[in-house]
């Protein structure tokens, strides 16, 4: 597993910093989603699925974000291509570019028009993470989410 503290001060705030994206709640959140999606161990679904990276998104999921988003923010797709270069719009770079699937988990969490909950709120973002990540159908649950960020992130 990636130390959480490298996790979050080598490779999450950077990337938020340097995206202007970056808020004490971002921040929880995405780690939060990286804890629970992949255990800050895997970096390819397990069980075959199609999941990529840290944040485990799916390609689809990544090709529709810079298709139907980022399309109408020119900045914001310039500041990633800025960022990661050639990595960029590649969906298979979230499995090897921890930087690029940090942005791009944090930029599928910008496309959300309900406001993110407070940083204190943790089952708020674990709720946040199911209603806007995971989805309804999805397997996942808010108390796994719970869960895993409190084991990996709090270290409880």
């Amino acid at each position: 597993m990636i130390n959480i503290q490298h996790f979050r001060n080598a490779v999450v705030r950077p990337v938020l910093d340097g995206l202007g994206l970056r808020s004490a709640a971002a921040e929880e959140l995405v780690m939060g989603t990286a804890a629970h999606e992949s255990g800050l161990t895997y970096l390819k679904q397990v069980g075959g699925g199609p999941a990529l990276g840290v944040c485990q998104m799916e390609p689809a999921t990544h090709d529709d974000i810079w298709k139907n988003f980022l399309e109408y923010r020119p900045v914001l797709a310039s500041d990633l291509r800025d960022m990661f270069g050639p990595a960029a719009g590649a969906a298979a770079h979230l499995v090897w570019n921890l930087a690029y699937a940090v942005a791009m988990c944090r930029i599928h969490y910008l496309r959300v028009k309900d406001p993110l909950p407070q940083v204190e709120d943790v089952d708020g973002l674990a709720a946040y993470w199911k209603a806007h990540y995971n989805t309804a159908a999805g397997a996942g649950t808010v108390e796994k989410w719970r869960a895993d960020y409190d084991r990996i992130v709090k270290g409880s």
